[in-house]
């Protein structure tokens, strides 16, 4: 298995490491339920070294990701991170990814650690097909990522930077720290505010070291503390995130989704008339009214969870299937979101959940099933 810049920090905080992706990463330190609280009372630390970080670089760097991206990148201004999809000719989900904008020729992706090689190849692809002039380089191996999401991160973080702070959501910002470069963006994956911070594999023991010198990591009333891949989970389901092998998939309609504001499908007007792979087909079901189920979230009765690949049901009839669900520990009571009927997602719609040795009594609720209370 592959080994993130962190691993020792894991070990070292006796994480229960589990295989993911090809990687060795942790799945919780203490417990998931504890570490999922934190987070949403004050502050989790994530390793996320496992994604993908490919730079993109050019005189024709924008052009390629115009191609290959849902979202317009050509209207991004630098230090702007902008959430997109990456599809197929038949409007599936190929990735969901984050492009960083440095500079006019200059930006990077963050791509799922399970779709790295998958993208890398469908961009050298698309490259030499539309004989574009940059390059594309895979940064992840000399690079490590961490995020930082919870109320109480960024009163941390202002104690080092002033700039920091005032970030807007999906702004980015590059700082020096000695003599390292540091790319710091106030995005996230928890529903909570935050930050992710990518630099140089060889520099995160001492950016650790530095930002909690005076932070007992392992002490349960720290500001923060670390969390796994499992906190990570179910905190990105009560935000209604949709996860990949999930809510997105190469044979899920990128309009089924629930991330509509990801598909500029007007992206052909105006001079330059770019178009994105997928763009046609998508643009084709839209047309003829939409896809025929689309994302809907659901609470569950009782203390069971419903899974992925649980039948939905309402009167006896097939009307959808669960993606995810798990129990949601700020609601205290079990969440699931998955694909439903197109005519049934108004909240309040009465279905059940087929478990296969018996049935769980749903009900529609729109996403997310949580928003972080405002700051102040």
């Amino acid at each position: 298995m592959l080994k993130t810049p962190l691993h020792q920090f894991h070990l070292d905080y006796n994480a229960h490491m589990v295989e993911f992706a090809g990687w060795n990463m942790p799945l919780y330190y203490s417990s998931v339920t504890a570490e999922h609280a934190k987070v949403r009372s004050s502050g989790g630390i994530f390793d996320v070294s496992h994604m993908a970080r490919l730079k993109v670089t050019g005189r024709h760097a924008r052009r390629l990701l115009e191609r290959v991206c849902t979202r317009r990148i050509s209207d991004m201004v630098q230090g702007q991170c902008r959430y997109s999809l990456i599809c197929n000719e038949r409007g599936g989900v190929l990735d969901d990814v984050i492009v960083y904008r440095f500079d006019d020729d200059d930006f990077l992706v963050v791509v799922n650690a399970s779709n790295r090689e998958k993208i890398v190849r469908h961009l050298q692809a698309v490259k030499t097909a539309g004989e574009f002039n940059c390059s594309i380089d895979d940064q992840t191996a000399s690079t490590a990522m961490v995020a930082l999401q919870g109320p109480s991160v960024i009163p941390l973080v202002s104690r080092f930077s002033s700039e920091i702070p005032t970030l807007k959501k999906y702004r980015f910002t590059v700082k020096n720290l000695l003599i390292v470069k540091i790319t710091v963006s106030r995005t996230g994956y928890t529903g909570e505010d935050g930050i992710e911070v990518i630099l140089p594999a060889g520099a995160i023991s001492m950016a650790m070291k530095l930002l909690f010198q005076d932070i007992n990591l392992k002490d349960e009333n720290a500001p923060i503390r670390p969390a796994g891949l499992g906190a990570r989970d179910t905190l990105r389901m009560e935000a209604g995130m949709p996860l990949y092998g999930h809510e997105l998939g190469e044979e899920i309609c990128a309009l089924s989704c629930g991330v509509d504001f990801a598909l500029s499908l007007d992206k052909d007007q105006g001079d330059r008339g770019d178009t994105f792979i997928g763009m046609d087909a998508l643009k084709k079901v839209a047309a003829e009214g939409g896809p025929a189920r689309k994302l809907a979230g659901f609470f569950v009765d009782g203390k069971r969870s419903a899974r992925q690949g649980m039948v939905i049901k309402q009167n006896g009839k097939d009307v959808g299937v669960v993606t995810s669900g798990c129990p949601s520990p700020t609601l205290n009571k079990c969440i699931a979101m998955g694909f439903l009927d197109a005519g049934l997602h108004a909240p309040g719609t009465n279905v059940e959940i087929d478990t296969g040795k018996g049935v769980l009594e749903a009900v529609t609720t729109p996403l997310p099933f949580y928003k972080a209370p405002k700051a102040g």
